[in-house]
């Protein structure tokens, strides 16, 4: 059922006391929705700044820089009694576990349920506009919400993220119970909850993830690793993006031409003439560091075997046609990195392959033999 905004309480929470008590509040109900506000445009390291709740009585706005614990909300996060439902909720996830170290159990994601559901139109706001005739306001999608105090508008933006959750959710459960598929969501929402600690790792060979970097030569590899490193010193000494900063564009482009002379930072359409004013000197100094360093080689992956290799075509082709028969994405069928892993083991029978699924148990009884056969047309180990 849904409750209008005008008739839904607005509850900022602010101060510790207050925070305990909304705690127990949203402990105690069936089902909550969450979302959260992070200001990652706007700082190196980003940070949660706003966690969203909705009962279906109330809105809570939680400011998570007004308040230094927020360990009252742990228990909620990892109850199994109640309801958690996020729409996309796994940047949320990341955000949740990096600045507080929650765990999570018993989700529900409307973004992947709808997804399931075969839906072409899965954002939050093509949803709303679907079930409630409701049109999202984008205005403050790219706003600075570590910004204190918050304009009102900006509050009310908030609100409405996870005001129709809990209403969204009923309408997407019951489709996924009448399609046959309410199994299978709930295997992807476990999965969630798993392997978020593996997100929130950072690296020096983190360079390579720039567009270009695997392009350039070992030596202009090692010019492009230092000028990485110089900005992220830079964007946290400024607590900026390092985007923000210099461009990752300008970066693999200096590194292209691995300048002898600070003048030659003028002809790049990438970096303007502001940036190499102010930053000329220390490019400089990057790029003759880089000069001077080992050459850097890509993180070498082994070729997969010819096996391997048809086993995974096999397993594409199958869950391309089973995803065409049920009218869904071909990865809600079977997820790339069980599909990966089920091609690189190449189980000869059941048994096996069980061990290989053996976090989509449900998948497993539902496709296991079909999944089998696909993987014998592929062919086997030696």
């Amino acid at each position: 059922m849904l409750t209008a905004l005008k008739d839904t309480e607005l509850v900022m929470v602010d101060q510790p006391q207050k925070l305990n008590a909304v705690a127990q509040e949203l402990a105690a109900a069936e089902i909550i929705a969450v979302d959260t506000e992070s200001n990652s445009l706007y700082a190196y390291q980003e940070q949660v700044c706003l966690i969203q709740f909705s009962t279906r009585q109330k809105d809570y706005l939680i400011d998570t820089l007004a308040l230094q614990d927020l360990s009252p909300l742990g228990p909620i996060f990892n109850s199994d009694k109640t309801l958690k439902v996020f729409h996309a909720a796994e940047y949320d996830l990341i955000c949740l576990f990096r600045d507080y170290g929650f765990r999570f159990k018993f989700l529900f994601d409307t973004m992947i349920a709808a997804r399931i559901l075969g839906y072409h139109q899965v954002g939050y706001g093509s949803l709303l506009e679907k079930y409630f005739g409701v049109e999202m306001n984008k205005k403050f999608q790219r706003a600075n919400w570590g910004k204190r105090p918050m304009k009102p508008e900006m509050l009310e933006y908030a609100r409405l993220d996870s005001h129709f959750l809990i209403p969204l959710q009923e309408h997407l459960r019951k489709e996924l119970e009448e399609a046959g598929l309410w199994e299978l969501a709930l295997e992807d929402f476990r999965r969630l909850t798993q392997g978020i600690e593996d997100t929130t790792c950072t690296s020096e060979e983190d360079f390579w993830k720039l567009r270009g970097a695997r392009d350039l030569s070992p030596e202009k590899a090692a010019v492009l690793k230092s000028l990485y490193l110089f900005r992220e010193e830079q964007a946290a000494a400024q607590d900026h993006p390092p985007f923000k900063v210099i461009s990752n564009q300008a970066l693999v482009e200096i590194a292209q031409i691995c300048p002898n002379h600070k003048e030659e930072l003028y002809i790049l359409q990438s970096l303007s003439d502001r940036l190499a004013d102010r930053y000329g000197k220390k490019i400089m100094q990057a790029v003759r560091d880089g000069k001077n360093a080992a050459p850097e080689r890509p993180p070498h992956h082994k070729r997969p075997e010819n096996s391997i290799l048809s086993r995974i075509d096999a397993l594409r082709e199958w869950r391309k046609v089973t995803g065409e028969d049920l009218g869904v994405p071909s990865d809600v069928v079977l997820p790339r990195d069980v599909l990966n892993r089920i091609a690189w083991a190449g189980p000869l029978e059941e048994t096996e392959l069980e061990q290989q699924m053996f976090d989509v148990p449900y998948r497993f009884s539902r496709f296991g033999k079909e999944i089998l056969k696909a993987v014998q047309n592929g062919g086997h180990p030696k």
